[in-house]
């Protein structure tokens, strides 16, 4: 906590001398901006990769103030370019995007080009993204023909082409190979000879030309040794070792991958130079933070002058006042914690009373359920029935009875099934007068169409029985389960699986539906799964989902099993 402090009041006291600062100066013309961009472009090309993002960073400012969006964007690409080379990827990355940004502001397909080709090469060759990078590729492509840069195209459709290839879709690459194969001699330049015969003899190497794969690898590496691009030549070595081991010549195959080793670890070494030059540059900061640094390193001096001065009481006070610091940051620390862990507590409590209230009205359902049931079969069924007894024996002795009569006894037993349908609806008759697996096998049954087909299995005896309020308690498990599987599977086939394992029943429902994502099912309305989850609680059981998108569900339950 107090080291956060202290980083934001350091970045408040930078912000304030960088506004101070360029407040006291003068904005300069967009032509001053424009050579301050290109003297941080030579620096980066010259190596020279700290004078260069400086640089870069005093043009931004400026050409943020005047809002030119193509200088901006130009300026980021530099910026980028600089981390590149300075191998640091995700940097280069974040500003190669910013500078696309303000790039696609404008008119400038040029830029665009160069922006989209910077971070196809990451992701290509550093992120190994390489469907992404491909993209980026073919986007750059279209902007070096709107410029007609014949010399951009055939540089863009290399990487295209070794992009491809190294994710082996040559049939893909191959037309961007020939094109360059035409076209490298008129527009292409001697930086990239040694790639494109690298890549002729990884074509020639997958098509079994070993003659072709031979001349074009050896003519790579010959190349790369006269010229300086060593990336390339390691490269060349690398892919001449796979060919080479592929067709049994195992000593030179082992022979080019030491070279590709050996160069490998010399341009890590030049990289590491590199960044050890400009250790410490964050563009996060403003360019003026020498400055800051030149404030601090003055103070500390005096700091430590004072402090050879002060006598041993002084030194001692100090040691006191730090030990008093340290414990408050302790007690601060521990009381946070405190704090954390009540508020866990009473999460955890309030998560339990609200299990609580779901368990209570789900008991409280099933109660009224088996209440209700009861009253429609042993009341009102009874009172229908009698009453429909009584029209049958009027009927009886009456030869033509009133047509209303008639009437009445239709609709007396139309409300006697419908009253029996309900009550067996709300509590099944075969759950409660032949248990849970005869009820469940019927249940299966009557849900089975043309549509879906739910099959029972278990090696339990369909004659055993549990408690009466346990098997009420699964069977509404099942039936919620079962209904969901309807509504939202959209299946042809579930499975309902039960069986018994050391004082637990195990139960396994399956459909082969769409599926859904398991850690988000608390957000999707009527799958009524929080409900069953806190029945299973009530009944201290465990469930577990395993479901994808398009791979069906499997949801497994055990419950401890409530005897007679």
């Amino acid at each position: 906590m107090s080291q956060f402090r202290i980083n934001i009041v350091s970045i408040l006291l930078l912000l304030f001398f960088s506004t101070v600062f360029f407040a006291q100066e003068k904005t300069p013309s967009k032509k001053e901006i424009t050579q301050l961009a290109k003297e941080a472009n030579q620096y980066m090309k010259k190596g020279h990769f700290e004078k260069s993002l400086i640089k870069a960073r005093i043009a931004l400012h400026y050409a943020i103030a005047i809002k030119d969006d193509n200088l901006i964007a130009s300026i980021y690409n530099t910026i980028g370019a600089n981390f590149d080379e300075l191998t640091e990827f995700d940097k280069a990355f974040f500003y190669y995007n910013k500078g696309l940004i303000y790039a696609n502001k404008t008119n400038n397909n040029q830029l665009k080009n160069w922006l989209y080709n910077n971070l196809g090469n990451i992701y290509c060759f550093d992120k190994k993204q390489y469907e992404k990078g491909i993209v980026c590729y073919k986007k750059s492509l279209e902007y070096s023909k709107k410029t007609s840069d014949f010399s951009q195209t055939v540089f863009t459709k290399l990487n295209i082409a070794w992009a491809y290839f190294d994710i082996g879709d040559f049939d893909k690459g191959i037309p961007y190979l020939n094109y360059i194969n035409q076209y490298h001699k008129k527009y292409g330049d001697a930086s990239t000879l040694v790639a494109l015969n690298m890549l002729n003899g990884m074509y020639h190497g997958y098509k079994n030309d070993i003659e072709k794969a031979n001349f074009f690898f050896q003519n790579a590496i010959r190349l790369g040794n006269e010229g300086n691009e060593k990336s390339d030549l390691s490269f060349s070595h690398q892919e001449y070792s796979k060919f080479l081991l592929k067709n049994g010549k195992f000593q030179k195959a082992y022979e080019n991958l030491a070279l590709y080793n050996s160069i490998t670890a010399e341009l890590n070494y030049e990289e590491k130079l590199k960044k050890a030059n400009v250790a410490g540059i964050n563009l996060e900061i403003d360019g003026y933070k020498r400055e800051i640094d030149n404030i601090e390193t003055k103070y500390k001096t005096k700091q430590y002058l004072l402090l050879e001065k002060q006598s041993k009481n002084k030194k001692i006070s100090l040691v006191v006042i730090s030990l008093l610091l340290l414990i408050i940051i302790l007690f601060y620390f521990l009381f946070q914690n405190t704090k954390l862990k009540q508020n866990n507590k009473l999460k955890d409590l309030q998560s339990k009373i609200q299990e609580n209230i779901i368990n209570a009205s789900i008991n409280g359902q099933e109660l009224e359920r088996k209440k209700i049931a009861s009253f429609l079969h042993d009341n009102i069924s009874a009172l229908l029935s009698s009453a429909g007894l009584h029209l049958n024996v009027f009927t009886s002795q009456n030869q033509s009875p009133p047509q209303e009569i008639l009437k009445t006894k239709a609709i007396l037993v139309e409300a006697h099934d419908k009253v029996r349908d309900l009550s067996h609806e709300l509590m099944p008759t075969l759950l409660a007068r032949f248990g849970l697996f005869y009820a469940l096998e019927d249940l299966c049954e009557k849900n089975s169409n043309s549509v879906i087909q739910f099959k029972y299995s278990s090696p339990v005896p369909t004659k055993k029985r549990y408690n009466e309020e346990f098997e009420m308690k699964i069977y509404f498990i099942i039936s919620e389960l079962l209904n969901n599987i309807t509504k939202h599977s959209q299946a042809n086939t579930a499975k309902i699986t039960i069986q018994e394992n050391n004082s637990t029943l195990q139960i396994h429902v399956y459909d082969n539906g769409k599926g859904f994502d398991p850690a988000h099912f608390h957000i999707l309305e009527g799958f009524g799964l929080n409900q069953i989850q806190a029945r299973i609680n009530n009944l201290k059981g465990g469930i577990s989902i395993d479901s994808k998108q398009k791979s069906g569900t499997s949801i497994y339950i055990v419950v401890p099993i409530a005897h007679k």
